[in-house]
């Protein structure tokens, strides 16, 4: 099987990830595409990241109506820290993979824990990202697709400052995930 994972604290999903998501399944021709939310990832605090089941929640609410979009907890539901590397090797070795990341993610693949492992197991594509220089990011990340997609600019922490600001954020993200937003009071909402 040929599979993308979309992956990320996913703090909240939004419809940049879901782009993303679809983009690599047109262009790339994959079977699927993998949301993955993130346990506990080793480059954020613990302190900073909404609780899984909450972030695991929305990601299954954002996927919603795509059948190709398919929410994936073997990260979130997994106790401390979370690897891509480890997470790569839960696949078996006949499926083919794929990393989505944004541009700026990508850039700093060197530093990712047994990087050189998550290389040899997974292809890279990239969202493209505003003032990401595309030589930079291939000179760190090596050989990458570039996806061909909008740039939005949306991110989980723009999204949670919004939020916490008292400003709008309602067509940053599906609507049942904003549902659940409110209704768990998460953000300041």
């Amino acid at each position: 099987m040929y599979r993308a994972i979309v992956g990320g604290t996913f703090d909240p999903p939004h419809l940049a990830h879901l782009l993303a998501g679809e983009t690599a399944f047109m262009q790339l021709g994959v079977d699927e595409v993998l949301m993955m939310p993130a346990g506990s990832p080793w480059q954020k605090p613990a302190e900073s990241v909404s609780a899984g089941e909450h972030r695991w929640a929305m990601t299954q609410l954002a996927a919603e109506g795509a059948d190709f979009l398919v929410p994936d907890d073997r990260e979130v539901l997994r106790d401390g820290w979370t690897y891509t590397a480890d997470t790569l090797a839960t696949f078996p070795d006949t499926d083919r993979l794929v990393l989505v990341l944004g541009a700026d993610a990508a850039a700093n693949l060197p530093t990712w824990h047994r990087y050189d492992e998550v290389r040899e197991r997974a292809e890279i594509a990239v969202v493209p990202r505003l003032h990401t220089n595309r030589a930079g990011v291939e000179a760190a990340a090596g050989p990458v697709t570039w996806l061909d997609m909008p740039i939005l600019e949306i991110s989980g922490s723009s999204i949670r400052e919004r939020a916490r600001g008292g400003q709008s954020v309602r067509f940053l993200v599906r609507d049942r995930v904003y549902e659940y937003m409110l209704a768990h009071g998460l953000y300041g909402l």
